[in-house]
């Protein structure tokens, strides 16, 4: 089977990408399953009830989110109704939403399941229960009901995410990193089995600085005085990657990355 996870969603440009381009790669591919990064697909700040719901309604299967999972009050009813959004798993008990989800195929006879986890590092990041004691127990719990499972990690640190990826080799399909909007060119496949990709980059405006307005963000740096951070327009790209696992063992058979550009 192959899984598309799809690369931080920024803004109106992001999902407009995300409209336009996800059929085409789900044929191009024949893709089982999407999950795609939202936390700041609500105008680079966030996510809606009306954002998540054009994601979904794009073909997207489950939506992962991360340090914005709070910049729209609107988010606290996604987390309270909607079973396909997925939050970082390492916050502290009785924090409304889920931290991992597992879900049914589309289309296939067969039970066939994928589990996704969300989880979020700690280093420059806010700070959040430990994600290397925190998901192995979870990752074990899912186990006894799929032998596929997906996790974003979304974290700062390449040093971290290596790690944390390293650490669950051979006990997940996949870890693919979130948070930077870089598209980085690692992947790989471990040797227990689990793909890896440091970061999947962003899916919007790549005419700008990491989805944003480029004038804007130089002044800021320029006078370290506060500015409004637009989000640009320009060369929309969607980022992500492929990976391929084999059904019966979870393993990854293979991995590619994705960059799709607007026309």
């Amino acid at each position: 089977m192959k899984i598309l996870f799809i690369g931080d969603i920024v803004g109106q440009p992001g999902r407009l990408a995300v409209k336009a381009l996800l059929p085409k790669l789900r044929e191009q591919h024949q893709l089982d399953f999407v999950i795609a990064n939202g936390e700041n697909s609500a105008g680079g700040n966030g996510i809606t009830v009306r954002t998540a719901d054009e994601i979904f309604g794009a073909g997207v299967d489950a939506i992962t989110s991360g340090d914005h999972l709070w910049d729209q009050k609107e988010v606290m009813e996604l987390l309270a109704k909607e079973k396909r959004f997925i939050r970082p798993i390492n916050y502290p008990p009785g924090t409304p939403g889920q931290g991992s989800g597992v879900y049914e195929l589309r289309g296939q006879k067969s039970e066939v399941r994928v589990a996704v986890i969300n989880a979020q590092g700690r280093t420059f990041m806010p700070a959040l229960e430990n994600p290397f004691l925190l998901v192995p127990p979870e990752v074990e719990r899912l186990q006894q009901l799929t032998r596929i499972i997906f996790v974003d990690f979304h974290a700062e640190a390449t040093s971290e995410k290596i790690a944390f990826a390293r650490m669950l080799d051979g006990k997940v399909s996949a870890v693919i990193g979130t948070h930077t909007h870089v598209q980085t060119a690692d992947e790989q496949i471990f040797p227990g089995g689990t793909a890896y990709l440091s970061d999947a980059g962003f899916t919007g405006p790549h005419e700008g600085v990491l989805g944003r307005e480029i004038e804007p963000v130089i002044k800021r740096f320029v006078t370290n005085m506060p500015q409004r951070f637009e989000v640009a327009t320009g060369r929309i790209l969607l980022h992500g990657a492929v990976v391929e696992i084999d059904e019966q063992t979870g393993r990854a058979r293979g991995i590619w990355r994705v960059s799709e550009k607007l026309p």
